[in-house]
């Protein structure tokens, strides 16, 4: 971790209550660094526009002896912190309009120096939803692009989890709450496998931040900001991934819509998008083609990772039931439900959620009749 008493300063600066990282970014501009901000007269700051109570909050320091604590928790957490001075700042992250002034990280920070894509969509997605999105994840990784998304279930999960399943594939998790905090609580696998696997998980809230619905979108601006695009699966109306494709646009990033069934209802944000402009994607070419020149000659040499590779890597993210059952079923033929029961050892209402589940994602495909086959990756 880099110097940690350097980050004093600005640890404090995302305790002081109502700051906001504009108002942050405002006053870094006028003083030139976080110990000259809290070093500053009270008259100084508030000359600044700040409310009287902000004002007053950074004049009394008080956030300087929490960052202390703050410091060692995220010590203990064995996170970084990396702030527009470090050098490992995501360039394109510090190119949107207000970026947070300091970042705290978990994994691999080279990871974010790496072009990534984000890829983004409902809680709640359809199985045409959930293979779209693992394929896309799995194919553009694979394809030496680092892919960001919330970690949140649904989309975001399938995204990430496509990008694990590729041979050194890397994913970037973007949290709307604090480092120190897993949320959904059934992802806490996933975010260990993504820090395990080169990638990393980031935020810019607190250590104990919960995951309270108004830091989702501005969670969303820093997906948007780290990726050359962002590419929305599955969406509704007024869905937190449209806020992400609109706040893309606003940075002159690529925007993707996946097209979708006009009767669902979490087709409308990229069917939407597409109408307005977005580039239609069916698969990983749609998203790579719109790239610049020499990013795509950047990424052509990467080695592609072979169908047994995949299913190699699929197997060892799974575990209990549902590698048991992905075991059993095979890509040329067909078991029935019943076969699969007698096999397995389980029982029926085991075998029925966990091949649910793995059809859910992409992994086997249900027959007519209660047939069931593995899907070639």
């Amino acid at each position: 971790m880099p110097d940690s008493p350097s980050h004093l300063g600005w640890l404090a600066l995302g305790l002081v209550p109502g700051l906001g990282s504009r108002n942050a970014s405002k006053l870094l501009a006028a003083f030139g660094g976080p110990e000259a901000i809290f070093a500053a007269p009270l008259t100084a700051l508030e000359a600044q526009g700040l409310p009287a109570a902000v004002a007053q909050a950074i004049h009394s320091q008080e956030a300087l002896r929490r960052a202390e604590k703050e410091l060692a928790r995220v010590k203990e957490l064995g996170a970084q912190l990396i702030t527009w001075n470090d050098a490992g700042y995501p360039r394109l992250l510090r190119e949107i309009y207000d970026p947070p002034p300091l970042i705290y990280l978990r994994g691999d920070a080279e990871v974010l120096a790496s072009h990534a894509i984000a890829i983004v969509g409902t809680r709640r997605p359809t199985p045409y939803g959930n293979q779209m999105s693992e394929r896309l994840g799995r194919d553009l990784a694979e394809r030496g692009l680092v892919i960001v998304s919330g970690l949140a279930r649904g989309i975001d999960a399938l995204a990430h989890r496509g990008a694990l399943t590729t041979k050194g594939g890397k994913t970037v998790g973007v949290l709307g709450c604090g480092i120190d905090v897993v949320y959904p609580k059934e992802n806490r696998k996933l975010l260990e496998q993504i820090m395990g696997g080169g990638g990393a998980i980031l935020t810019e809230f607190p250590t104990g931040t919960p995951p309270v619905p108004e830091n989702f979108p501005v969670r969303n601006r820093i997906i948007a900001g780290l990726a050359l695009g962002v590419v929305v699966v599955e969406g509704m109306e007024h869905s937190g991934s449209l806020i992400t494709a609109r706040l893309a646009m606003e940075f002159g990033r690529e925007v993707y819509g996946v097209p979708g069934n006009t009767t669902q209802p979490a087709s409308y944000g990229p069917n939407q998008l597409i109408k307005q402009g977005a580039k239609l994607v069916t698969g990983w070419q749609d998203v790579v083609e719109e790239l610049p020149t020499p990013i795509r000659a950047e990424l052509a040499p990467v080695e592609i990772t072979n169908a047994a590779e995949r299913a190699s890597l699929v197997f060892e993210a799974l575990s209990g039931s549902r590698r048991l059952l992905y075991e059993l079923l095979g890509p040329d033929e067909t078991r029935h439900i019943d076969e699969l029961v007698e096999r397995s050892g389980l029982s029926s209402s085991e075998v029925l959620a966990a091949l649910f589940d793995l059809e859910m994602k992409g992994y086997i495909r249900q027959l007519p009749g209660k047939q069931f086959v593995k899907v070639m990756l």
